[in-house]
């Protein structure tokens, strides 16, 4: 049990310090957006990951229970940012931007499914692949 707790721990400081340096590169590389374009790239490349990580064990590709909880609630618990999501959700309300607000609840939730299920596939075609 500590040992898994361990391994969830190591990956979710992993998976915030990169949440954290990508926030940096697509501020210093990018334009400001009333839109929460950061947090629904990181929420949605998180969601991908994990439908990826998730299929590839199912499909025997990990047979390390300690890796599959690195890679799954570790570095993508700390690396998507549903805290976040909401405070975002949260300032776009507050600020008078209401349609923002809900396309950005949607797209979130529509998208980062979607990732999910992309990441699922992807799996699947690593294995029929390799």
């Amino acid at each position: 049990m500590l040992k898994n707790i361990l391994f969830v721990g190591l990956g979710s400081g992993v998976g915030g310090a990169i949440r954290y340096l990508l926030f940096v590169f697509i501020e210093q590389n990018g334009k400001q957006y009333i839109f929460p374009l950061k947090t629904i790239i990181v929420n949605v490349l998180g969601c991908f990951l994990l439908g990826l990580f998730y299929g590839l064990a199912d499909n025997g590709q990990f047979r390390d229970h300690q890796m599959v909880l690195f890679l799954t609630m570790g570095l993508c618990g700390g690396f998507t940012t549903f805290s976040t999501f909401s405070n975002d959700n949260m300032i776009l309300l507050k600020n008078g931007h209401f349609l923002q607000a809900i396309l950005y609840v949607v797209s979130s939730i529509l998208i980062c499914l979607l990732a999910t299920y992309l990441g699922h596939v992807t799996s699947a075609l690593r294995e029929r692949l390799f």
